[in-house]
């Protein structure tokens, strides 16, 4: 059971990132007289020089059989000096559970901090947070399964998928957070954008993408041609998602620390089972 509710907030936390994958986009001063498609492709230039931001996202989903699903909450990122994010899921409901605390996890270069109630509950540790070495543990621990989902929040990177959309369209001009933004609107479909990221990349965001086909999607981007929303829906076999995601703070400086080694055991080496 434990496994099942990891591996659903994992499954949970690749939706966040699929939804940060759809973030591509321009804004006004920049597109006049450009195609919105032609809009997307340089915004997927731009957003490659981002070097750190914050997201609040909202993700709800369900599936014929597992239920509905909700996940909230919120990550800081950079890229410089050193990958570094720090995740927070305020709200994490999966098939009728909650995963009680909700999840925390900071990320920093090739170490990971974990904070999952159950999953101390289930390895008997009596400290909040478990540490992990990306660089040491297989690919199968849990601990790492999860995480994996933490290292692919790279805006640059991920926003390639929308240039895939072959019907993308300026919808009008909006005020997002107070700041007017011009809003797209268009659908990609999913093999199609997983080719648009580097090869090494492509298995991991299609894992996040699995249960949809074609991606609607919905971005707004302010007069520096980086998005202020995005808003995705999907579907495929009765399953859904609908997510929305607020950013902020592009290359602002972030604090993100590693919580404090008294509170701090290290992780197995195999936590598969």
């Amino acid at each position: 059971m434990l496994k099942r509710t990891i591996g659903m907030t994992a499954a949970g936390a690749a939706l966040v990132m699929a939804a940060v994958a759809g973030c591509g986009s321009n804004a006004q001063p920049i597109q006049v007289n450009l195609a919105a498609s032609e809009v997307l492709s340089q915004a997927a230039l731009k957003t490659a020089e981002v070097t750190s931001y914050t997201v609040d996202a909202v993700v709800n989903v369900s599936h014929p059989q597992e239920g509905a699903g909700k996940i909230q909450g919120r990550m800081l990122y950079q890229s410089k000096p050193e990958l570094a994010a720090d995740l927070t899921l305020d709200t994490v409901q999966m098939a009728g559970k909650n995963v009680p605390g909700g999840v925390r996890a900071v990320l920093q270069g090739d170490a990971v901090y974990v904070k999952v109630q159950a999953l101390n509950d289930f390895l008997g540790n009596t400290k909040p947070w478990l540490k992990a070495s990306l660089n040491e543990m297989g690919k199968s621990g849990e601990v790492n399964q999860y995480l994996n989902q933490v290292q692919q929040f790279d805006l640059g990177n991920m926003t390639k998928l929308v240039t895939a959309s072959q019907d993308v369209k300026s919808v009008g001009t909006e005020s997002v957070n107070g700041e007017d933004a011009t809003h797209y609107s268009g659908t990609f479909p999913v093999e199609a954008a997983v080719q648009q990221v580097p090869a090494e990349d492509q298995e991991q965001v299609r894992k996040g993408l699995a249960e949809l086909k074609d991606v609607k999607f919905d971005l707004w981007v302010a007069a520096d041609g980086l998005p202020r929303k995005l808003a995705l829906n999907g579907s495929k076999e009765g399953a859904t998602l609908d997510a929305s995601l607020f950013f902020k703070g592009y290359n602002e400086p972030v604090n993100i620390q590693a919580p404090p080694a008294d509170q701090v055991s290290e992780a197995p080496k195999n936590t598969t089972n």
